[in-house]
């Protein structure tokens, strides 16, 4: 029986988070405000706030902080275009494995400029069916709407897909979907339980034998 995996891209292809992160310290620290790691988990990968209500409360308007985004995406594409190879250890490997048993496509949060200045230089797009980024959707993780057109683009009934994410609000928008969830977790998320997951992982060793196991159990 056919089966369809979706895969986030930042923190599970990619080794970009830390980047991104580093774009943002850097922004944020020009306004007094430490973006620690533990606080960058909390208000981006889980929350889904960014740090730009800090700067909200204290009266920076919306024009103002839509020029710090730009400003932001900028350092970001900076660091990204500066760093090739992104590619996660063991991850070519294991979607290598995975072709011919499953139809596979990226559902990704990154902006379509950002995902190709990430993948120009590597090879893992060609395990791939399709991309979705954030221009595709109206609402972005942990909104349902990302895995949702996941799903739809698949055209596999959704008891034999499986999500691949890293992060809180990764796995509620796959919940939201009505999707199960392995979530590999990293350095950032390790204290982080994520009740709900279908299976939570710490390597891609462990991933492969998720993702045999929900083949096999969905099959029934």
């Amino acid at each position: 029986m056919k089966h369809g995996i979706l895969w986030d891209n930042d923190g599970v292809l990619v080794d970009t988070e830390g980047l991104f992160y580093q774009a943002n310290r850097s922004l944020f620290a020009e306004h007094e405000i430490d973006l620690t790691p533990e606080l960058f988990f909390d208000w981006f990968l889980l929350e889904n706030l960014g740090a730009w209500h800090l700067l909200e409360a204290r009266g920076v308007g919306a024009d103002e902080i839509g020029l710090l985004r730009d400003e932001r995406n900028r350092r970001y594409s900076a660091l990204l275009q500066s760093h090739s190879d992104l590619e996660i250890a063991g991850i070519n490997t294991l979607l290598a494995k995975l072709q011919g048993k499953a139809k596979m496509g990226i559902v990704t949060s990154s902006r379509a400029d950002h995902f190709q200045l990430i993948h120009r230089k590597l090879t893992l797009l060609q395990h791939f069916d399709f991309v979705v980024t954030e221009e595709n959707y109206a609402n972005s993780k942990p909104a349902p709407d990302p895995y949702l057109l996941g799903l739809e683009k698949l055209a596999i009934p959704r008891e034999h897909c499986l999500v691949v994410e890293d992060s809180p609000r990764g796995l509620r928008s796959a919940i939201s979907a009505g999707l199960q969830c392995v979530v590999i977790r990293n350095q950032l998320s390790r204290h982080f339980s994520f009740d709900g997951a279908y299976r939570v992982v710490d390597d891609y060793s462990e991933l492969g034998k998720a993702i045999d196991d929900f083949f096999l159990n969905s099959q029934t």
